[in-house]
């Protein structure tokens, strides 16, 4: 038996990375998989965004594991494609019981060089999304009365700061608070909210040329192992970064029963890095 036998989980962002974990995860644990994701690069985003192959690839791999998946390209910015996507998957699979909210997008800069374009952009997917999100998937949880599980994506910048991250950080902390926000007004329906909080996690948001330039002004032609050398530094465990399946296990945790009295909770991933004290690597 699965963890999540007969459950059936909208993520967003599934083409790669974090979502793509996210929703093999849950689907290894039984759940059926309602998938979504831009599959289309956004214009202030420094770094190659997934594509529609990749979202098949994804869904070919939660059906070697046997689940069932309905997957479609589409922006978490439009709501009523959200709401579409939805109703499908309720006709589908009879209902909704997790929500994953897990896209997002980086860019970088000063704060006062940041343009309005790349503000915008960021508060719209990162914030909006997700909000449009579950505003999309709760009506029908409520309807159906079995309660569930929501968890929002949110980082270790959704608690702390991060020099040149000014519009990320400033996203990230706002779904930490509509996280908080959701658990309170859903607790009555038995519907529990969490946020996951990673620290960089090895997936082609970090490991690009761009977020090399941010971390290490001035190198040039960096591979990922020099990187890797750098990243080590920010965080308590000697490690440049966690892998996605890492994220994917605390959000399992979340979607399962294991955490049926976990709601309004900041479950942070992040390797010691937010600790007071560095742990001194010897």
């Amino acid at each position: 038996m699965g963890r999540l036998d007969n459950k059936v989980a909208l993520v967003t962002g599934a083409a790669r990375g974090q979502g793509r974990a996210h929703a093999i995860r849950l689907a290894e644990e039984g759940a059926d998989i309602i998938a979504v994701d831009i599959c289309a690069q956004v214009p202030t985003a420094p770094y190659a965004l997934g594509d529609p192959g990749d979202l098949e690839e994804t869904a070919r791999l939660v059906e070697q594991l046997d689940r069932r998946i309905l997957f479609r390209q589409g922006d978490t910015r439009d709501l009523e494609g959200l709401q579409s996507l939805v109703a499908d998957g309720v006709a589908e699979f009879g209902g909704i019981d997790i929500v994953v909210a897990n896209a997002g997008i980086a860019s970088y800069g000063p704060a006062w060089e940041i343009t309005e374009e790349q503000w915008q952009e960021m508060l719209d997917i990162n914030l909006t999304g997700v909000w449009k999100t579950a505003k999309a998937a709760i009506p029908s949880m409520i309807e159906r009365g079995k309660g569930g599980s929501i968890i929002l994506t949110s980082s270790v910048a959704g608690l702390i700061a991060y020099a040149n991250l000014a519009h990320y950080t400033a996203a990230k902390h706002g779904v930490t608070g509509l996280m908080r926000v959701l658990a309170v007004e859903l607790a009555p329906h038995n519907i529990r909210v969490n946020s996951v909080h990673p620290t960089t996690v090895n997936t082609k948001m970090i490991n690009n040329e761009a977020i090399y330039n941010l971390f290490f002004p001035g190198a040039t032609s960096m591979t990922e192992e020099q990187a890797a050398e750098g990243f080590v530094h920010m965080n308590g465990l000697k490690i440049p970064w966690i892998e996605p399946v890492d994220v994917s296990n605390a959000v399992l945790y979340l979607a399962s029963d294991e955490s049926r009295y976990v709601t309004g909770t900041t479950q942070v991933i992040d390797a010691g890095g937010t600790a007071p004290y560095k742990i001194p690597h010897g």
